[in-house]
């Protein structure tokens, strides 16, 4: 192993100061709650654009994303072209409803819709959700920071979360935005560098990469065979990734928050789809990267895929371009939990103690109650990445942190397509067919990740299959109730 050299580190320490300080100037005119979470709506639409990049994109996303094309192949090239078709249809059926009116949470249009519990309901999953997510993302940071720099976990995690913290608490959703922007360049520029790097050390650059993957064929991109329980069929990349992009990018308030922030429904629009266009690009650009490795190391064996890219980082990477990749993992720790601590205090404050206290309309109390539910969701992640260090990986805890929006994300995309599709819902119907369907997709994720029961689905169908049991049974609750009605009125 490679040791970090004095310009790595000081490349390193200059990122996290200058975005923490960057990132705290941009918030110095915050006026009121709605400044603080939705930047006044005056967001251009390029920042909005790529600030749902970088929201989207983790450190699972940066460092596991290669190691599926060094594993395998391509094939997740389909997956992000059924996200576009997920992210255009978003476009066409849920974003004109969030521009009817002043909406400042994802939950209001259910409340426009059901009524104000059907909100609440949904705001709570939400904050329970992305709140375990959320810290399993910052624990993930301590992974590569631990491996490459030496610090233990709990620095990375406090030295990360607190940095973030900082200009997330003083910027609000503009810092957030913009600081989003500068990192999405800053972890793209390190994953460039990376692939410039390997095209140079491997004998024949990219003749030498395509020689090592075509006889694998490591290349592929489409999968015509396949099934249900198939991720890389290629039914499953365009319709279970279309469905799960939109349950991420239409109904969960980390995403749809960027999108109120713009000023009108076009912008979000030119938003939304340029980042499905970006996503594929970036993607493939990740891949490309875990094939080169592929190449590099020959074949190697590694005890993780997690592991392939950090490893290359610290051995084969020249001092300067290691720290600048090194930001780049910081860049996108940063970049997602400063989404997450943002729109989590927004869905709190907005949703919940707003209404239920009486006071929405005292702009200057819910701006300070908006900064402090910020910082205390700023310390649960930080706390909750600490608490999942001392669980061993693979445990059920971890395995349901790291996958629980993929089994609710159904149930709240299947409420809001139940609103769309049937008159005859009401609230009770709502909550009672997304509460179903969150337990039953829970109880089918849980049995086949334990080996209870055979593997049926792969988990990128979860959002389809969840939301047509939220709309099945949501619209069997509105009949059973409209039969027993009629029948009341009947014999009365």
């Amino acid at each position: 192993m490679t040791a970090l050299s004095a310009l790595d580190l000081t490349l390193i320490a200059v990122y996290v100061v200058g975005v923490t300080l960057w990132g705290t100037w941009l918030g110095r005119r915050q006026k009121d709650s709605r400044d603080y979470f939705l930047a006044d709506r005056a967001m251009p639409w390029w920042a909005v654009c790529f600030s749902i990049i970088a929201t989207e994109t983790s450190v699972l996303t940066f460092i596991s994303v290669p190691g599926t094309a060094y594993t395998g192949d391509l094939w997740m090239v389909q997956l992000t072209a059924g996200y576009l078709l997920g992210r255009i249809a978003v476009a066409a059926v849920l974003l004109p409803g969030y521009f009817r009116g002043e909406l400042a949470t994802a939950y209001q249009l259910l409340e426009k819709r059901f009524g104000v519990l059907a909100r609440r309901f949904a705001s709570m999953i939400f904050l329970v959700t992305r709140s375990l997510a959320s810290s399993i993302r910052l624990f993930a940071i301590a992974i590569p920071i631990h491996l490459i720099i030496g610090i233990p976990y709990w620095q990375a995690i406090v030295i990360t979360g607190s940095c973030t913290l900082i200009y997330t608490y003083f910027g609000g959703l503009r810092a957030v935005v913009y600081v989003d922007v500068l990192q999405m360049f800053i972890y793209l520029s390190g994953a460039i560098a990376a692939l410039i790097v390997l095209l140079q050390v491997i004998p024949g650059g990219w003749s030498g990469v395509v020689a090592a993957a075509e006889p694998l064929d490591k290349l592929r991109v489409i999968h015509l065979g396949g099934g249900f329980r198939d991720a890389p069929w290629i039914l499953t990349g365009l319709i279970g990734g279309a469905f799960l992009a939109m349950a991420s990018h239409g109904v969960d308030h980390l995403i749809v928050q960027r999108m109120l922030a713009s000023p009108n429904l076009r912008e979000a629009r030119k938003a939304l789809i340029g980042s499905g266009i970006f996503i594929m690009a970036q993607f493939t650009l990740f891949l490309v990267v875990g094939v080169a490795l592929y190449a590099y190391y020959q074949g190697r064996a590694f005890a993780t895929p997690d592991e392939i890219f950090p490893t290359f980082i610290l051995e084969g990477m020249p001092a300067g371009v290691r720290g600048l990749v090194i930001a780049g993992i910081m860049s996108v720790a940063m970049s997602s939990e400063a989404s997450a601590i943002n729109s989590l205090a927004s869905a709190l404050t907005l949703d919940l103690y707003g209404p239920l206290s009486g006071r929405s309309g005292e702009a200057d109390h819910m701006f300070r109650m908006g900064r402090l539910f910020t910082l205390f969701f700023g310390v649960v992640l930080i706390v909750g990445a600490i608490a999942f260090q001392f669980i061993q990986q693979g445990t059920p805890v971890v395995l349901i942190a790291l996958n629980i929006a993929s089994f609710t994300y159904g149930g709240l995309l299947g409420g809001f397509l139940l609103g769309v599709i049937s008159r005859k819902a009401d609230q009770k119907d709502a909550i009672i067919a997304m509460a179903t369907a969150i337990v039953v997709m829970t109880g089918l994720w849980a049995s086949q990740t334990f080996g209870v029961t055979p593997r049926l689905v792969d988990g990128l169908w979860f959002s389809l299959v969840g939301s047509a049991i939220t709309v099945a049974v949501g619209m069997a609750s509105a009949s059973i109730r409209g039969s027993d009605a009629q029948k009341l009125r009947t014999t009365s």
